[in-house]
């Protein structure tokens, strides 16, 4: 027992001695805090309350421009602030107020237990240990690995109890160190920066109608790592682009968007920026990690809508070859084209890219959805071709029946002269008639020398010929064309 007293008070005399050291060097630093601001140990607390005022401009690819404003007094000439701002990325970082300059600044995104214990070394910690005779001191000598030397002066590599951190160490989110230099005194510091943890991407529900469609286009916000109150938010719809390099702020996480936050009855309101499209949301909005928020895009329209079953294979390049003469399967596409000419509701407005769910109404009126197709970004006035799978009750199959290859000598030189012909045959195992849309696609200079149904030039690289096929049966296009390379 007497040991074990002597050892109590060389612990207590060891840790009073590393502590008053701790504060002697803690108050040498706060006399020169303003001149060592980028190498002086930051504050473990916000020094300024996070204001309210805060803007956001959610990205398609997952970025987030954040504008806020931080109360606190920034006295004209130069000042240090201290700010707990969240992952965000720090080379991004600008000010918005003009009358304010960012001269130095330094990010401490480490939050982890390591982090605190590396800004901790030389630190004595008690431990508790769950022994009767009371907490353990230990002074922190290095991390990775740890390194303690005990009251006795003996040095360990290992933790000799659970360690139980002040409020005023741990560092709960990641804080930003600024001096920045004012033209005037002000009462907040507003900056703007990029971060992530947010997304936004635009669904559509496209109902067939007989000749029209009724579209709705809704906004959906998941939320993974962001979390503001009262903010306002904008989404911005457009190929902005990034640069591909990795960040250590790119963090999404895996959390997983579980609840509906919100969803609102009216619609935002859209503008072009440069050259990309910016929808403002109405009113101000909380955004919760694990939370997704639903909003109109616009208010339900409608539009004329055509379908299309058409036959298509990928466009070749100058030369036509020799094929196998055995039909090949190809598949019967269906797309449907919803007319948005200027001056009707739907044609005047942009369509952020998405996806476009497709439905009809079956025999007892319920709505079934019957393709799914992606959406690009669409300028006003231009048609929405919805590709949205292929038919179940129409087949193709195409070969070709001829080919022959000649030499063409003239004064450009030796040519080569190919003549291909072509067989489609079509089978409809509906009980109404279709015609389907049969597309050539060719580069070079080519064209049809014959066909069974009159060939429509669409452009310099593709003809389309248009077959009727009765219900319950069948049809072949035949043809033949003509390449020089």
């Amino acid at each position: 027992m007497r040991g074990r007293g002597a050892e109590g008070q060389t612990g207590r005399r060891l840790g009073r001695w590393a502590e008053g050291q701790v504060r002697t060097r803690a108050a040498h630093l706060g006399r020169w805090a303003f001149a060592l601001l980028l190498t002086a140990p930051l504050p473990l607390r916000p020094s300024a309350p996070l204001a309210a005022q805060s803007s956001l401009t959610i990205y398609n690819d997952g970025r987030v421009l954040v504008r806020r404003g931080f109360v606190t007094k920034v006295p004209k000439g130069s000042s240090a602030h201290w700010l707990g701002v969240g992952r965000l990325d720090p080379s991004s970082i600008i000010s918005l107020d003009p009358a304010v300059r960012i001269t130095e600044a330094r990010y401490d995104a480490d939050v982890t237990e390591q982090s605190v214990l590396r800004r901790a070394i030389g630190r004595t910690f008690e431990f508790h240990t769950g022994y009767q005779y009371g907490p353990l001191k230990a002074t922190l000598l290095g991390v990775n690995p740890e390194v303690w030397r005990l009251p006795d002066g003996s040095v360990v590599f290992s933790r000799p109890g659970q360690i139980r951190y002040s409020d005023s160490m741990v560092v709960a989110q990641p804080v930003l160190a600024l001096r920045v230099d004012a033209a005037q005194p002000k009462t907040s510091l507003d900056l703007g920066y990029f971060t992530t943890g947010a997304s936004w991407e635009a669904g559509y529900a496209v109902t067939l109608e007989g000749a029209r469609a009724r579209v709705e286009g809704t906004a959906s916000i998941p939320v993974q790592e962001l979390r503001f109150d009262s903010a306002e938010v904008q989404l911005l719809a457009g190929a902005v682009r990034r640069e591909p390099v990795a960040k250590a702020y790119d963090r999404l996480g895996a959390m997983r968007v579980n609840e509906a936050a919100a969803i609102s009855a009216v619609a935002p309101t859209e503008e072009a920026v440069g050259e990309v499209h910016l929808y403002s949301l109405p009113g101000r909005w909380n955004l919760q990690p694990g939370t997704t928020s639903l909003l109109p895009l616009f208010e339900p329209t409608s539009a004329p809508v055509t379908r299309e079953y058409s036959v298509r294979r990928p466009q070749i390049y100058y030369i036509i070859e020799r094929e196998p003469e055995d039909p090949e399967p190809v598949p019967v596409a269906v797309t449907y084209t919803l007319d948005r000419k200027r001056g009707t509701p739907f044609g005047d407005r942009p369509v952020p890219g998405g996806v476009a769910r497709i439905f009809e109404r079956d025999r007892e009126g319920r709505l079934q959805l019957v393709g799914e197709a992606g959406v690009q970004h669409t300028p006003a006035g231009q048609s929405l071709e919805l590709k949205a799978g292929t038919a179940f009750d129409l087949t193709a199959r195409r070969r070709q029946t001829e080919f022959t290859t000649e030499r063409d000598s003239s004064a450009a030189g030796v040519r080569i002269r190919a003549t291909a012909a072509y067989e489609v045959a079509l089978t409809n195992a509906r009980d109404s008639a279709v015609t389907v849309a049969v597309y050539e696609q060719r580069g070079g200079e080519w064209s049809v020398v014959a066909s069974s149904v009159p060939a429509e030039k669409i452009s310099s690289t593709s003809v389309r010929f248009r077959v009727a096929v009765p219900p319950r049966g069948s049809a072949t296009l035949t043809y033949r064309i003509r390449a020089i390379w």
